[in-house]
């Protein structure tokens, strides 16, 4: 779930709004307990001004330490996910989830020890808003790193921004005008998530509020738990790896004219409930090797296709019919076949595309070069 170049536009939506309510919840708690906010630094920063004419010199180191602990965070997850990337873990956001784990773990530690008075009153406010500012500001530079900064959770003016920009332009194109060259194409899920992210937060918010009002001590524990769960799902369905014919080991690559190119899709180690998950396959196009025409790839390491990673095939599909490439699948089961049609990919590719055998992929791929290289004689 943590990789961003492996992250599907669905896998994107399902964790921008997952973690829009733990941000809500957070930062509903900080307000409830210390009358601070820590999700975002707009009033923060505007303090800043403030204090300095008030000559309020407490409050005005008091909301640098905020401010410094929300940057903190997000430096923590540039650097953490940079090492994740330098070793090839397969899912290099993890770590900094799971470092927002800790930190609002001892969050919520501190909230229980407030609670019972444990906590000194001098230093309470401090160490219950520092702690998840920092937490906030890792979240929002990991999700931000995931989208490639198009997703931001922990805050709403932005996303309130977008909405309102990009559903007037959706609004333009439903009313059938016809829009600037250039302009940004809408589609209605990107406005569904927006919506999604700002109901998420408002949703966060009002259970963070029943939990601080009924179990204050512990209010914060449902949300610790939740991110853990998502750190063990992706634990324990991992999204597969996108390898040349070359890493492999194999030879079709040394075969094979340049303008095929084998790639094979490897999955982690699976059995007793683990199953390895399809990769952002239309990301991966974005990368692929203009020289390329057709394209080869092996799914036959993932028998336990489901529809949403048949549906990735088929956005792949449409993607490289942009570029005017070709797709031909290898590694297909028979009982793969169901799940290609219900997702309309039989629909999209010529059914002699789809092959159960790899050298018979290849030999396909071949004909289709021939094809094209014909097409082009003729023109």
């Amino acid at each position: 779930m943590f990789v961003k170049q492996a992250h599907s536009y669905t896998q994107q939506a399902r964790l921008a709004i997952t973690l829009s309510w733990i941000a809500g919840y957070t930062n509903i708690l900080t307000l409830l307990a210390c009358g601070q906010a820590t999700s975002h630094l707009s009033g923060s920063v505007a303090q800043i001004g403030r204090s300095l004419v008030e000559r309020n010199f407490a409050g005005l180191v008091y909301v640098l330490a905020l401010i410094g602990a929300f940057l903190f965070g997000a430096f923590l997850s540039g650097l953490l996910t940079e090492i994740g990337r330098h070793a090839r873990w397969q899912s290099i956001y993890v770590l900094p989830i799971a470092v927002e784990v800790l930190l609002l773990a001892c969050f919520a530690l501190l909230v229980d020890w407030n609670t019972a008075h444990r906590l000194d009153l001098q230093h309470a406010k401090l160490w219950l808003t520092l702690i998840p500012s920092a937490a906030m500001g890792l979240q929002n530079a990991t999700i931000t790193r995931i989208s490639g900064g198009v997703v931001r959770t922990t805050h709403v003016t932005g996303v309130v921004t977008d909405l309102g920009l990009e559903g007037a332009l959706w609004s333009l194109r439903k009313l059938g005008w016809t829009p600037a060259l250039g302009a940004a194409r809408v589609s209605t899920k990107r406005l569904l998530l927006l919506f999604s992210i700002i109901g998420s937060f408002a949703l966060g918010a009002g259970l963070g509020t029943l939990a601080f009002d009924h179990v204050e001590k512990w209010s914060m524990v449902p949300a610790v738990a939740f991110l853990l769960w998502i750190i063990l799902q992706d634990l324990w369905h991992p999204i597969g790896g996108i390898h040349t014919n070359l890493h492999v080991g194999g030879t079709l690559h040394e075969i094979l004219p340049p303008g095929i190119a084998v790639f094979h899709i490897k999955a982690g180690r699976e059995g007793f409930g683990r199953r390895t998950r399809m990769p952002n396959l239309v990301g991966w196009a974005d990368h692929l090797d203009p020289q390329v025409e057709v394209v080869v790839l092996d799914i036959s390491e993932l028998p336990r296709l489901n529809l949403d990673s048949a549906l990735e095939i088929r956005a792949l599909l449409q993607r490289l019919e942009q570029s005017d490439q070709n797709l031909v699948l290898a590694g297909v089961q028979t009982a793969q076949h169901a799940v290609l049609r219900e997702a309309g990919v039989l629909e999209t590719v010529e059914a002699s595309n789809i092959l159960g055998n790899l050298d018979l992929a290849g030999a396909r791929a071949l004909l289709l070069l021939e094809e094209r290289d014909e097409r082009r004689g003729r023109d």
